[in-house]
């Protein structure tokens, strides 16, 4: 094992042990704990555990505290093994010193549990490892540990190896920075995946520099006037006192969604246009970031190039402004427009009453505002699509408004909008059927799309299931 491990080769005994390197290097041993009876008591006193939910952008399961100060006698004895003798086997299959820190919890997956793509990669994390107690199990109740091939820039490309849980095996993976994988969702409504899992410590493999996704290019309004609003949008929402009501409620809470925004025949026609035309989709990666569809701008049907065009419109931008306060458009007021006019009366005020002080406008900084901008997306989604968190999205987080048109939903779709500021869950906008919905972002804010489950991703509507949904995605910068 040694020595196939260390040259990159594949060991399969009739034994079992099984050792392949493709897509990075892994092992699996069955029947790992020889007493039938130590693995059945060690179950039971694992399933008496407290388990809490874990639920964000990249997973939702259940999962107990840090077993490290268990004193259960099932779990004391196995964790003395796992990291006395077990670490030291190890160490001399990889050729190194693993450390004695104890790093283990137990996880229970059930029906549309999941933990998407990751490499795991943390300081000092060496030797991944999971034990399976599962009752019988086949692929087709889901839970695999799903191994991802890599790109040329160290990024995960696709599912190439998929391994079924099954009762009493261990598997290890070397950590690194081509070590993605993920639990695929749980399917089966009547079982348990429970796995204890955790790393064995060592010095980290080098690790090559991040790679950096352009970003997406930005593009000022289209020159279009307000006929396209009367063509396209309800009557209600242009309505300058009603427009009024809804920035109030939305400087109040940061968001909203209006209700039947289009009319309705225009949003029929673009919705039947979407399900029954061929437009062109591309899927979106890599799998640690991304994965849903993008549809190309070119194949877009004439109704859907139409709502296009009124989402970049010049009119809209405006229309938006009054929406929520944001300086959108060059006509929409602004704080600082307040501040100009309020220095102005007092600035005429002194002079009036004679009276001295700085200049009024000497000191005020007079750059030319920034031409407002919007980036946007028409989406496809379906059973497994979801967007992810990533590291390096904080430090580019910018004040922005989103803007969510579902279209081809139903109000119990599991896919959801959600803004985030690190860990704490700030706000999830559920997708409604023509509901425009709009949130502002500061820059301690991100946004994600859960993970669309088996659940919500089969939902009945009239003799068929729709599982397919769409949305029209942009973000406008001020």
């Amino acid at each position: 094992v040694q020595s196939a491990w260390q040259a990159g080769l594949g060991v399969s005994h009739d034994q079992p042990l099984e050792l392949d390197c493709h897509p990075f290097p892994h092992l699996l041993i069955r029947n790992f704990i020889q007493s039938d009876s130590f693995t059945e008591n060690l179950q039971r006193e694992l399933l008496d555990l407290n388990f809490h939910e874990k639920s964000n952008d990249l997973y939702k399961f259940n999962q107990s505290d840090d077993l490290k100060k268990r004193k259960e006698p099932h779990i004391t004895g196995l964790r003395a093994a796992l990291f006395g003798l077990f670490r030291s086997w190890l160490g001399e299959v990889l050729g190194i010193e693993l450390e004695p820190i104890v790093d283990v919890s137990c996880a229970k997956y059930q029906y549309t549990d999941v933990l998407l793509c990751h490499d795991d990669e943390l300081e000092g994390r060496r030797v991944a490892f999971i034990l399976y107690l599962v009752p019988p199990w086949e692929s087709s109740d889901g839970g695999t540990l799903d191994l991802f091939s890599t790109d040329d820039h160290f990024q995960p490309h696709s599912v190439v190896k998929s391994l079924v849980p099954s009762w009493n095996t261990l598997i290890l993976f070397e950590v690194s920075p081509v070590s993605f994988h993920q639990v695929a969702e749980v399917l089966s409504e009547d079982k348990c995946r429970l796995s204890l899992s955790g790393w064995f410590h060592g010095p980290s493999l080098e690790r090559p520099p991040r790679h950096i996704e352009l970003p997406f290019p930005r593009s000022p309004h289209l020159p279009r006037d307000e006929t396209l609003l009367l063509e396209w949008v309800n009557p209600l929402y242009l309505d300058v006192d009603y427009q009024s009501q809804v920035q109030q409620e939305f400087e109040d809470s940061s968001e909203i969604q209006l209700k039947n925004f289009l009319k309705e025949e225009k949003f029929k026609e673009v919705s039947e246009a979407l399900r029954l035309t061929d437009v062109q989709w591309t899927k979106q990666g890599p799998p640690n970031r991304r994965c849903y569809e993008v549809a190309s701008l070119e194949s877009f049907p004439q109704c859907v190039s139409a709502c296009w065009e009124l989402l970049c419109s010049e009119a809209f931008f405006l229309l938006l402004s009054n929406f929520t306060g944001l300086r959108l458009h060059y006509l929409s007021p602004s704080d600082e427009d307040e501040e100009e006019e309020k220095d102005q009366e007092d600035e005429e005020e002194g002079e009036a009453t004679g009276s001295s002080g700085d200049t009024p406008s000497a000191n005020k900084n007079n750059k030319e505002p920034s031409t407002p901008v919007c980036v946007g997306e028409l989406r496809r989604w379906a059973h497994g699509d979801y967007t992810l968190l990533h590291d390096g999205d904080a430090s580019k987080a910018e004040y922005a408004l989103d803007l969510l048109l579902p279209l081809n939903y139903c109000d119990c779709h599991g896919c959801h909008f959600s803004s985030v500021s690190s860990c704490p869950q700030l706000l999830m906008v559920y997708p409604e059927e023509n509901s425009l919905a709009l949130v502002y972002r500061d820059k301690e804010t991100l946004k994600f799309v859960k993970h669309i489950n088996h659940r919500s991703s089969t939902l009945p509507i009239g003799d068929s299931c729709r599982r397919a949904v769409y949305d029209f995605s942009f973000v406008y910068y001020e």
